[in-house]
């Protein structure tokens, strides 16, 4: 089982950067993949970033692909979601998951992840 705690949301204005940051307790971090998924007020949870294991495979939601860039540390136990160019429609609670799965298959599906932070406010104003 693992804990995850998302930090680094805010305010910012349309075209500014904002760095997510998602911390795991437990040290077995480098066993889950890890995701990141993003609600809008009113709209269901939508699939944004996703990282392997190891870091060397990641998969984007096309809204986002070349703005976004998710990472890894897993000396330190943590997930980065780097947000450049953002727009009003960025705008969401952001959400971390790790999913503990044995496979190699990166899901963009919410239900693949059992284990949920309990997100971070990002309000991009234009």
């Amino acid at each position: 089982q693992v804990q995850l705690v998302e930090s680094g949301g805010g305010l910012v204005q349309a075209g500014d950067s904002l760095r997510l940051s998602c911390a795991a307790s437990g040290r077995t971090f480098s066993r889950y993949k890890m995701g990141w998924f993003r609600q809008a007020p009113g709209k269901e949870r939508e699939f944004v970033a996703i990282i392997d294991r190891s870091g060397g495979s990641t998969d984007y939601a096309d809204s986002v692909k070349d703005r976004f860039t998710i990472s890894r540390d897993n000396a330190k136990n943590t997930v980065y979601l780097q947000m450049n160019s953002l727009k009003p429609e960025d705008t969401a609670v952001y959400y971390c998951a790790a999913d503990g799965s044995s496979t190699y298959y990166l899901s963009r599906r919410s239900m693949a992840y059992p284990y949920w932070g309990q997100g971070t406010q990002v309000t991009v104003s234009s």
